[in-house]
């Protein structure tokens, strides 16, 4: 099922407000999340138009969470966060995401709850770009 109102299902101008594609997995589609007060935060959606992990079936699910965990690996190897937050909230937009949000000891947000869009740190595009090509690499 496809969603016309979804910024995962529909690509282009409403995820491009927020993200920029990095690569598809089996299972989902892999984000850099625009922001970035969390260097290295990325969005991982499943393909599927679905709002909940129990609307996928059991295999569908550990699929997905394979991805959710290829995308962490990678991220501990390009920016060595002291520990991955993983988001999945949904309450106005209904399709299956996870934020991964990459901490760092003693730096922003450190030990509590990550805002959901600070709108703190935006990056030039070619740091975008270079941080894009990394996840990229990890992921292939």
């Amino acid at each position: 099922m496809i969603d016309q109102n979804c910024a995962y299902c529909v690509e282009g101008e409403l995820v491009d407000a927020f993200g920029i594609k990095i690569c598809e997995l089996p299972t989902s589609k892999v984000y850099l999340f625009k922001e970035q007060s969390h260097p290295g935060r990325v969005i991982v959606a499943h393909k599927k138009h679905v709002s909940e992990l129990i609307e996928l079936s059991p295999e569908e699910r550990a699929a997905y969470m394979e991805d959710i965990a290829k995308v962490a690996n990678a991220m501990h190897e390009i920016f060595h966060p002291n520990k991955v937050n993983y988001g999945a909230y949904g309450d106005t937009g209904h399709h299956l995401h996870f934020h991964l949000v990459p901490k760092y000891e003693n730096e922003y947000e450190w030990g509590g709850v990550f805002a959901m869009n600070p709108q703190v740190k935006t990056l030039s595009d070619a740091e975008y770009t270079e941080m894009v090509e990394k996840y990229r690499k990890a992921l292939a």
